[in-house]
């Protein structure tokens, strides 16, 4: 097998330190906070008004910090897991550290751009909690192809870099204002500029790894695990819930500004 780039050697020691600070102490993806049990057999008043009063004081919770209670399972979990071990990994659940990301990829104010609920589908993963609290799986398809549409047109709207050769038979190619552009694909093309890789180093740079909720499969090697695709697919989603909310023209202009400068297209 050939060695590691210095690149992917040190994406892969980063993917490991994560990896060891996720997994020193277990947490469980479906804590619920406790919830009052109500009594079926007294009929006393004062018991009626502590009730009343015990549920009026209790805030609802946002959709994204529990497990809904009709989506649990009987009690026992088929899913058998050779090392236990690999159960345990933690995942972000301070808000304050989630606008921090948004701060750092969208510039300042980023944090209210979006819902709150949005912000954080955005960043979940279908592999956390069984996907029972939403997953960014259609943001990032619609991110995917708002992304793929500024990178092609960057790649048409970029000077020529080649001058075009002189033909020895004296031959004039047929020109065309509308396909102008199009010769330009063959040098550069979309995947280029929006490599797996990159995206997945860019948004480790921005702390999107600390924040992305999502249980690796083998929590001691991320890169097996897939991590590359699952950051990609989260900048994606972010995209994809800025078009939902803001608008195409929105989303359009963060891609250029803050992941093809970044890129370097």
């Amino acid at each position: 097998m050939a060695a590691l780039t210095p690149s992917r050697s040190v994406f892969a020691s980063t993917c490991k330190t994560v990896a060891q600070q996720c997994s020193r102490r277990p947490v469980a993806v479906q804590q619920l906070a406790a919830v009052p049990v109500a009594r079926q057999v007294s009929s006393s008043s004062a018991v009626q008004q502590e009730q009343n009063a015990s549920g009026s004081s209790q805030q609802p919770r946002p959709r994204w910090s529990y497990t809904p209670e009709r989506m649990k399972g009987p009690g026992f979990s088929l899913n058998l897991v050779k090392d236990p071990r690999r159960k345990q990994w933690m995942v972000n659940s301070d808000p304050a550290k989630l606008d921090a990301f948004y701060e750092a990829f969208l510039g300042q104010g980023g944090a209210r751009m979006l819902s709150e609920e949005t912000k954080w589908l955005a960043v979940t993963h279908k592999s956390f909690d069984y996907g029972r609290r939403g997953y960014n799986t259609r943001l990032a398809f619609l991110g995917r192809q708002i992304i793929a549409l500024e990178t092609t047109r960057s790649i048409l709207t970029s000077p020529v870099l080649n001058e075009p050769t002189v033909d020895k038979y004296g031959r004039t190619p047929y020109n065309h204002a509308a396909l102008a552009n199009i010769d330009k694909l063959i040098h550069t093309q979309p995947l280029d500029i929006m490599d797996k890789t990159k995206i997945a180093r860019m948004g480790i740079d921005l702390g999107l790894l600390t924040v992305m909720r999502w249980k690796p499969r083998m929590p001691e090697d991320l890169e097996s695990s897939g991590v590359v695709v699952v950051l990609n697919s989260t900048l994606f989603a972010v995209i994809g819930a800025i078009s939902l909310e803001k608008g195409a023209a929105v989303a359009q202009r963060i891609v250029r500004e803050k992941i093809l400068k970044r890129l370097g297209a």
